[in-house]
């Protein structure tokens, strides 16, 4: 195992152990901000059929073809095409439909004039009428042709886009009721100290509530995945190992908050390597230096900082991608944004830092800027609540000077997101 490593190799080890889960078939509604397990294949042509582009009247072209304001043109209207009511014959030479938006186009016509520029004549503007047009209209003027979209047994959407609300839509045209996306994956979520109680008791002197098994859960829950909490496990090695080990037997992956660090009470680490593997336990990271991840009877083990701001660095830097890859979707990491930093941002030690901060548009030059929050301390949850990115200084650098240009990790926006 190697010693203390850069996130970008703590990443690529954990990504390497993980992979897509089986597909399952939902609704495709349901497939909503999920991607797609396999191609989604249209057996119809979208649309199934020519149609009008709006409200007027299917003519052939041929008939306006000389049509002017001096010598406009009258056809007669032998029928009515509306959606859901179609016109059994064909339009022959001297004639129009009167046709609604979506509508079919009638056999013989191959342009659709729009009603608002057509002149009616003896009656409603419906079969039995006369209608003066007064200009041309080329073939396929205000025409959908079918098609359009896509032919039947083409590919509507792929393997690996993710569904939107109008995607939804598609599907279900496309006669994709049922879509195939990879399951969620089972996480199960362990606390780890006999310090930690319930968040529904009161805590007594020395105790405090758990605050990270629901910032985790809500962390995994948001990256796609399904959370379990096993509870929590005192400082005790048997209690440890049983509460963990009940979670490998019937998790995806599994994920401890406490107990990762060089103490006196660090089981769970000693757990992965009678077990499993430990693939690495320090990041030159910080908050979260000590993470431990390795496998555990053959599922991935995440054991995170009881500190609760290490714990959402290092869920968002490790867990979140291979929670994501599981999904199977095709961006794993938050999307990163370069801002001016409004104040100096010293650095004492040699890690990556991730500070919590805050970047928006400076309302008087437009420019995007960026400021930490008040406190950095990795005890608070108040700072990581009201703070939309991570503000990184990598290895290398003793800080950044205000007014300098820095990479801000957007934790309020998905991946993939097009700043």
């Amino acid at each position: 195992m190697e010693q203390m490593i850069a996130l970008e190799r703590a990443q690529t080890i954990v990504l390497d152990h993980v992979r897509g889960l089986e597909p399952v078939a939902v609704a495709c509604w349901q497939a909503l901000g999920l991607p797609l397990a396999q191609d989604a294949v249209t057996d119809i042509d979208l649309s199934p059929f020519a149609n009008s582009a709006m409200d007027g009247y299917a003519v052939r072209s041929a008939d306006l073809a000389a049509a002017t304001p001096a010598a406009p043109v009258t056809l007669a209207v032998v029928g009515h095409e509306a959606a859901g009511h179609v016109f059994e014959g064909a339009v022959g030479s001297g004639e129009a439909v009167r046709i609604m938006t979506g509508a079919p186009m009638p056999e013989g016509a191959d342009a659709v004039v729009k009603y608002e520029v057509v002149e009616v004549l003896d009656g409603d503007g419906n079969e039995g009428s006369r209608a003066v047009f007064r200009a041309p209209a080329p073939v396929g003027d205000n025409v959908r042709e079918a098609g359009l979209e896509a032919h039947a047994g083409e590919a509507v959407m792929h393997a690996g886009e993710v569904v939107t609300a109008a995607g939804a839509g598609l599907l279900a045209s496309a006669g994709c009721s049922e879509v195939f996306v990879r399951r969620a994956p089972r996480v199960g979520v362990i606390s780890l100290g006999t310090e930690i109680v319930p968040p529904d008791a009161v805590p007594q002197r020395g105790q405090i509530r758990d605050a990270n098994a629901s910032a985790l859960m809500a962390s995994v829950l948001a990256a796609g995945a399904d959370p379990q909490f096993f509870g929590i496990a005192p400082d005790d090695e048997e209690a440890i190992c049983a509460l963990v080990l009940k979670a490998a037997a019937s998790c995806d992956f599994v994920i401890t908050s406490g107990g990762a660090s060089a103490g006196d009470y660090d089981y769970v680490t000693a757990l992965v390597h009678r077990e499993g593997e430990v693939l690495f336990d320090r990041i030159s990271l910080r908050p979260g230096k000590a993470i431990t991840f390795g496998m555990l009877r053959g599922v991935p083990f995440l054991g995170l900082s009881g500190n609760p701001a290490a714990a959402y660095v290092g869920f968002e830097m490790l867990a979140r991608p291979a929670l994501r890859k599981m999904r199977g979707y095709r961006e794993l990491t938050r999307p990163v944004q370069y801002a001016r930093v409004e104040h100096d941002v010293p650095k004492r030690q040699e890690r990556r830092f991730y500070n919590r901060a805050r970047v928006g548009r400076d309302p008087l030059t437009g420019e995007l800027a960026v400021r930490e929050v008040h406190s950095q301390n990795s005890a608070l949850l108040g700072t990581l609540h009201h703070a939309n990115c991570l503000l990184m200084v990598p290895e290398g650098m003793k800080g950044y000077a205000s007014g300098d240009e820095v990479p801000c990790v957007r934790i309020d926006i998905d991946e993939g997101t097009v700043l």
